[in-house]
């Protein structure tokens, strides 16, 4: 009985002869060790990783400026209801490497949901000069094409999907297929640079949000504590996203554009009263205290206490909002929604009318 790709609808495991192995299951097991298997994670002829999970992009994401030292994290989007892209196309083998692949005793995964592990994928599913009768329950069907490829110049593609277990993965189901080199796909969710920087938008890293107060975290009862940020404190955070092989690429930038202020408690008034301080025109965030500022004029960025705490300190809550653009390849560019990065510190308030300076 020939080997079969099949979708992973439940958990169990079919072997087959010619020693190859279709895994149906919820969750992905691409490039779990299995006995005698082939290693999923090392170079191919070409220098390309051969297939590991399907829940490993090959996009590459690195930092083009902004801090890379101190507490960092990604941003929480304000949009709810805004979620990256749930799958895509990548090219994954060239021919060589799926020949190789194919003769040895591959493991990996040929699509989100499709597993293969055993030798014989290429005879079994891509044999010469015809195309194969597998058919799977969305209709769609696998190619068949001659030696490998081999010769040609071009990459076999497959779907990949940050999360499998997303039920939105199973938008992608065409399982690995050919393109020849210098062309994307003409297919329903082939990678865009839209897609990069959607990608990229949760690998953007800002800093953590360390406001200056004074007085510090030990506030006095109805004189306003103010509240700043250094100009040199937030910088524009920018992330390249590259997918190999493809020409695609995305900038995506991350810009400070407001800091919210939450007291802690309703005992407690903003300034200004929404509670958001804008970026000044300098980067920085709010004025710099100054002796005897607390007692004669209103911060422009800050808090007024209206009752003492009580052994339990309130939690003062910053977050800046970060405006999101990004740019790629062939002009495009566009708007991402905000992103918000948030910490929290105690604040003790006393009763007594005086503050140290």
């Amino acid at each position: 009985m020939p080997g079969v790709i099949s979708p992973r609808r439940a958990t169990w495991v079919l072997a087959l002869t010619a020693g190859a192995l279709v895994w149906t299951a919820g969750t992905a097991y691409a490039g779990k060790p299995v006995p005698g298997g082939h290693d999923t994670t090392q170079g191919g002829a070409d220098g390309m990783t051969l297939l590991a999970s399907a829940g490993q992009s090959r996009i590459k994401v690195t930092q083009v400026s902004g801090p890379t030292g101190g507490k960092r994290g990604a941003v929480s989007s304000t949009d709810v209801n805004w979620k990256p892209p749930a799958c895509w196309y990548e090219p994954v083998f060239t021919p060589a490497a799926l020949k190789d692949f194919s003769e040895t005793n591959g493991v990996g995964d040929v699509g989100i949901h499709e597993y293969w592990a055993g030798k014989g994928l290429w005879t079994d599913h891509y044999r010469d000069d015809k195309p194969t009768t597998n058919v799977f329950e969305n209709g769609a069907s696998v190619e068949g094409y001659k030696n490998y490829n081999l010769g040609q110049d071009g990459y076999f593609w497959r779907s990949v999907a940050p999360d499998v277990s997303d039920p939105d993965s199973w938008d992608c189901t065409r399982i690995m297929f050919w393109q020849s080199a210098g062309e994307i796909p003409k297919i329903a969710h082939a990678p865009t640079p839209k897609t990069l920087a959607e990608y990229a938008y949760n690998r953007v890293e800002v800093p953590d949000t360390e406001i200056e107060l004074k007085p510090t975290t030990k506030s006095t009862v109805n004189l306003p504590t103010w509240v700043w940020l250094d100009k040199a404190t937030f910088q524009d955070v920018k992330v390249r996203a590259e997918l190999p092989n493809t020409g695609l690429w995305a900038q995506t930038t991350a810009k400070p554009v407001a800091l919210h202020l939450d007291p802690g408690t309703e005992d407690a008034q903003t300034y200004p009263a929404s509670g958001d301080c804008e970026i000044n025109a300098d980067g920085s965030i709010g004025t710099p205290y100054e002796k005897g500022a607390a007692e004669d004029r209103t911060p422009p960025c800050g808090i007024r206490y209206l009752k003492a705490t009580d052994g339990t300190p309130y939690r003062l809550s910053a977050s800046v909002t970060w405006q999101i653009t990004w740019q790629g390849a062939n002009g495009t560019g566009g708007d991402l929604p905000d992103g918000t990065f948030e910490t929290t510190q105690d604040m003790d308030v006393q009763e007594i009318q005086s503050i140290n300076r």
